[in-house]
């Protein structure tokens, strides 16, 4: 079989990947960019994740970082879970705010790696730094290869 081009592979399986994404679409993420190892996606602040003090709830935040860095690990076909995650909320995100958050792969050796993913606002201020592990299941495709041909 031949190889598959990397870019066209990471652009399969963020395509498949998305048709299943129910918590990414349900918040209004979009997928703006995807290569190997690397994510950005995007999401406008809505009422519904304010939290008591008016600005938006750091689980949403947290979960942007969480989405952009799914596609990011997953990119290589393999199918990678997040085995842990730190996140540092720098700034407040507030009503109208679009989110972009930018994950790139920092290492990725046998069934691990590691991801850092910049969570800004659309005036570039940072909102969150997120550090997530990743854990590959080997053998087990997001795309089925034979249909990459």
């Amino acid at each position: 079989m031949a190889e598959i081009d990397p870019q066209r592979l990471a652009e399969a399986v963020r395509d498949a990947m998305w048709r299943n994404d129910r918590a990414s679409q349900g918040m209004g993420m979009q997928v703006l960019a995807i290569g190997p190892g690397t994510a950005t996606l995007q999401m406008t602040v809505q009422e519904r994740m304010l939290n008591g003090h008016d600005i938006c709830h750091g689980g949403f935040v947290t979960t942007l970082a969480d989405s952009a860095f799914a596609f990011a690990c997953n990119a290589y076909n393999e199918v990678t879970v997040a085995s842990g995650f730190d996140v540092n909320l720098v700034a407040a995100a507030r009503l109208g705010d679009v989110l972009t958050a930018t994950a790139s792969e920092v290492h990725r050796a046998g069934r691990t790696g590691v991801y850092d993913i910049d969570v800004r606002n659309q005036r570039g201020e940072r909102v969150a730094a997120f550090r997530g592990r990743s854990y590959t299941l080997k053998g087990k495709h997001v795309v089925d290869p034979s249909t990459l041909t």
